[in-house]
């Protein structure tokens, strides 16, 4: 695994499919030639609270819309936030993976957002799965913000061998006035990826929007971590910007090796734990959707 990213901090413009595919075409074309992925933020094609916007800006991956996406991706791997209209008719928080003129992957956020500002499940069905991405340039663990939250989810893609987590996130600013250097909410999410990087010895590249929406401020913060949980790149401001980092198996192998904990993992006796959480779980969980009804 030896990739060359870069991570792009946008302010996608609400509901302008347009507009933004035009901004992710110039930071693809200026990335060509000098990065193998680019990786953009959660729902960039579209924008974040899209409401009764959210039909009008579904797409299938058949979508010509996407074609020159699809296009470029002959030059560079190219991950992007969109909203995924299914065979069924589903829509989906997605984030695509293209690659050789491909969809190499569609990863549906699986943790729909239900407390605070959002309600995600209103307008989206969630993910089902955490698949890993088979790239030319590596092995990848694609997450979308909240699904970072929940521990099997990034545990999933450390027991597929995972090189490098790509996070892609839309998240609010919080805590300005909180004790301590920059957001309160950078700071945490920090703490989150550091502890991601370092418990899973594994790359983490997350892309994090900026902007407003409706009075709500998005908090940035993009950067790229190695298996030891060190910083290599990060924007820390709150304006649209890039990053690039190189990514490599050397980092890898020596995190690994000073600390095996895949090869010392026991997963059977999670699994056995599991098994034996699932039924109270299943019922917490029903009794909160018929709750929410």
């Amino acid at each position: 695994m030896d990739c060359r990213l870069v991570v792009a901090q946008t302010n996608p413009a609400l509901g302008d499919l347009g507009k933004n595919l035009e901004d992710h075409l110039q930071r693809i074309d200026a990335a060509v030639g000098t990065a193998d992925l680019i990786l953009f933020p959660e729902l960039s094609l579209t924008g974040y609270f899209l409401r009764d916007q959210v039909e009008e800006v579904a797409l299938t991956p058949e979508d010509a819309f996407l074609r020159p996406l699809l296009e470029r991706s002959k030059h560079i791997s190219i991950a992007f936030g969109f909203v995924e209209r299914s065979r069924e008719g589903r829509l989906y928080n997605a984030l695509g993976f293209l690659e050789d003129g491909r969809f190499l992957s569609v990863h549906r956020k699986v943790h729909l957002v239900s407390y605070g500002l959002f309600d995600e499940g209103r307008d989206f069905a969630a993910g089902e799965q955490f698949k890993l991405i088979e790239s030319r340039h590596g092995r990848f663990g694609p997450l979308i913000c909240e699904d970072m939250w929940h521990m099997p989810s990034a545990y999933s893609y450390f027991l597929d061998d995972a090189d490098a987590l790509l996070v892609a996130s839309a998240s609010p600013a919080r805590g300005v006035e909180a004790p301590g250097p920059g957001l309160a909410s950078q700071r945490t999410w920090n703490i989150l990826l550091q502890a991601s990087a370092l418990l899973y010895r594994t790359w983490v590249a997350y892309a994090s929007r900026v902007g407003w929406e409706d009075g709500i401020g998005f908090g940035g913060g993009s950067r790229v971590l190695d298996p030891q949980a060190n910083t290599r790149a990060a924007l820390e401001g709150l304006e649209p910007g890039v990053l690039a980092a190189s990514m490599d198996s050397g980092a890898l192998r020596r995190a690994r090796s000073e600390l095996p904990l895949r090869r010392d993992e026991k997963p059977g006796i999670l699994a056995a734990e599991l098994a034996r959480h699932v039924p109270l779980l299943s019922a917490l969980s029903a009794e909160h959707a018929l709750q929410h009804e």
